[in-house]
């Protein structure tokens, strides 16, 4: 795939077919959009584009209460995109001045006068512009006026998938890992580093990887303990992985992220490390002292591997 961040770069796409979108997550849904990209561009010889936006619009036009957490930082999502086969990505920086652009504005000359593309795939309710302008019935009766085409994704093929970015963060929120999986059409991952913490799950025999998640923007589970597939040093691992305050431990008023490796001895503090959660195992709870802890641990570390690894 082809990542552009500034429109001076790009030197002619051959008969560009084009989405747009922030496409966070890139969901089941916006997988459905991309498809039909595709699919347009190979019947015309042409290839597929994306036109999407960093920083999230809303980060820019909400400044002091967006509140929004990402499902994927950029990265992720370059990854994913790749992955879904998009040829071209046009990663372009959202500004408030490029807000006010009005929706002729941004047709003629990005679309059109720089981009020259052939056809627009659009779903039925995508608005953008100044004032949310360029609906599917603008966007009509300008291409006929610049000579491209607009392919609608009929709403019943958008409705049928049922979901949203917002939908699948609030499940991801709520520990409904297994449903924001399959909106995703794969696991919901976490990625970072790996730092020093107080070394306590090595005094009880459930020693920990502490992540340090390299983006603020990304959007973290609710607390509880989750089954993860853990990749680290080249290699893939089980894990189990708790997220909260360690109410036991009576030592934490920040939110910790730690993952104990199943099947695994080492040292890879400053490693890189990914998780991919596969489903949530129970709620975050204080324990009565250290021994029960270690036996709920006992018990989550039973349970995932009879479930997920086999072992009875």
């Amino acid at each position: 795939m082809k990542l552009f961040q500034d429109l001076t770069a790009i030197n002619g796409i051959p008969n560009p077919v084009l989405t747009i979108g922030t496409f966070d997550g890139v969901h089941i849904g916006h997988q459905k959009i991309l498809q039909q990209v595709k699919m347009e561009a190979a019947n015309i010889g042409g290839e597929s584009v994306l036109f999407t936006f960093f920083p999230h619009p809303r980060m820019v036009l909400y400044p002091e209460s967006h509140g929004l957490k990402l499902l994927q930082t950029q990265e992720e999502k370059m990854a994913k995109l790749a992955r879904v086969g998009i040829e071209n990505c046009i990663v372009y920086p959202f500004t408030f001045d490029f807000s006010r652009l009005s929706a002729i504005e941004f047709v003629r000359d990005i679309l059109v006068n720089k981009l020259q593309i052939k056809k627009l795939v659009i779903g039925y309710d995508h608005q953008f512009g100044k004032n949310r302008e360029g609906n599917i019935e603008f966007l009509k009766e300008i291409s006929e006026v610049y000579g491209f085409e607009v392919i609608e994704i009929p709403a019943q093929d958008i409705d049928a998938v049922n979901v949203s970015s917002t939908k699948i963060r609030n499940a991801i929120l709520d520990g409904e890992i297994a449903k924001a999986n399959e909106y995703l059409g794969e696991r919901y991952e976490l990625t970072g580093t790996i730092v020093h913490g107080q070394a306590i799950g090595q005094t009880i025999g459930y020693p920990t990887a502490n992540i340090q998640v390299n983006s603020d923007l990304k959007l973290i589970p609710g607390n509880g303990v989750y089954a993860v597939d853990v990749f680290v040093k080249d290699s893939q691992y089980f894990g189990m992985l708790n997220i909260g305050n360690r109410p036991t431990m009576n030592d934490s008023k920040d939110r910790t992220i730690e993952v104990h490796i199943l099947d695994f001895s080492g040292e890879i503090y400053s490693e890189a490390i990914t998780v991919k959660f596969i489903d949530k195992l129970r709620n975050e709870k204080q324990f009565i002292d250290i021994q029960e802890l270690q036996n709920q641990l006992k018990e989550d570390e039973k349970f995932i591997r009879n479930k997920y690894l086999d072992f009875n």
